[in-house]
This record gives C-alpha cells, structure tokens and sequence, in this order.
C-alpha cells in the first residue's frame, strides 16, 4: 500500500471508484452542455422555439407509439386508458408544433419542474463527491438549479418565451461547468501518477 496509488483511494467508496472512470465521459458531456449553454443564452428566442418544438416531437412520437400499442393490449380498462394516454398525448404534441410560443408558456412551468428536481439530485451527488475537490462545483449549480426553478415559479406564466431559454441556456452552462470541473478532480489514479 505504500506506492502512493493505493494511498490516494484509501478514502474512495465504490462511487468514486466508478466516477474516476467514467471521468473523460463526463469531462466531455461538461463541454456540450456548457456550449450549448452559452448558445441558448445567446439565442434565447430561438433556444425557447426549439425546446418546444422538440417536446413536441417527442409528445407526438410518443402519442403515435402509444396509440398503435394500445390495440395489442388486452383487457377493456387498459386499452382505454393507453388509448386515452395516447390522443392527449397527440393532442399536446400538435399543440406545441401548432403553437410553439402559446405552449412555451406551460413548457416554463415543466421547465420550473425539472429544474428543482435536477438541482435536488445535484445537491445530493454534491454530498457523494464531497471528500474531493470537485464537490463544490457540483453543489453550486445544484443551487443555481433550485434558484433557477423558484424564479419561474415567481414569474409564471408572465415570464416571457424570451426567459425560458436564458434558463436553459444558464442552467445548461452551471451543469456543464459542474461536471467539468468534477471530472477533473476525479481523474483516474494513474492519470495522476507520474
């Protein structure tokens, strides 16, 4: 145990044993998040068109998939209620193709969501990293989430399509940031060795 490698993993649990080699993977998915980011804030309107358009898609994709699954599914109370699932799926995939500005308003709302979700998972893989450097980046944006998540709630629904993709675009570069800055404090033994 003396050769220094070993010295340095004496504090790992498993989770960091699995996160030093996953650390190149996460330095990477950092970089596309954070310029992403820096693209949604700088093209806000347009980040906010196509976060719509996008859920849309997938809200039709989904209805369609679901509404030709229903009929294989036996049973009256469960074909109708996939089959229920699946047109207001439709029905909601339509209406942000249809009208992707009217439907950003309720898409800030999900956003409003998935955002304090997101900064609770962070905060929580903040305290898994904790021991090493990189914690404290990871629990910054985990803050900035939860912030970014009562801001649209205080907002809603006046707050414009426009804040909608500076959200994104700045919860984007906080969590991009977080994890670059994790992976590398991360980096596996070896790569610290010289």
């Amino acid at each position: 145990m003396g050769n220094g490698k070993g010295d340095d993993m004496i504090g790992d649990t498993q989770f960091h044993v699995r996160l030093r080699g996953s650390a190149n993977r996460l330095l990477w998915l950092g970089l596309a998040m954070t310029t992403l980011g820096i693209a949604a804030i700088a093209f806000p309107m347009f980040s906010t068109l196509v976060a719509a358009l996008l859920v849309g898609w997938a809200f039709l994709v989904s209805g369609a998939l679901t509404f030709f699954g229903s009929f294989s599914i036996h049973g009256t109370g469960p074909f109708f209620g996939a089959l229920l699932l699946s047109l207001i799926s439709l029905s909601a995939g339509s209406f942000l193709l249809f009208n992707p500005l009217a439907g950003a308003v309720a898409l800030t709302l999900l956003v409003g969501v998935i955002f304090a979700l997101q900064g609770a998972f962070e905060l929580v893989f903040a305290l898994e990293v904790r021991p090493h450097l990189g914690w404290l980046g990871m629990l910054v944006s985990g803050i900035a989430s939860v912030i970014l998540s009562l801001v649209i709630a205080a907002g809603w629904p006046a707050i414009s399509t426009i804040a909608l993709g500076i959200l994104l675009g700045v919860n984007f570069v906080s969590t991009g940031i977080a994890y670059v800055i994790v992976s590398r404090t991360m980096r596996p033994v070896s790569s610290l060795d010289r």
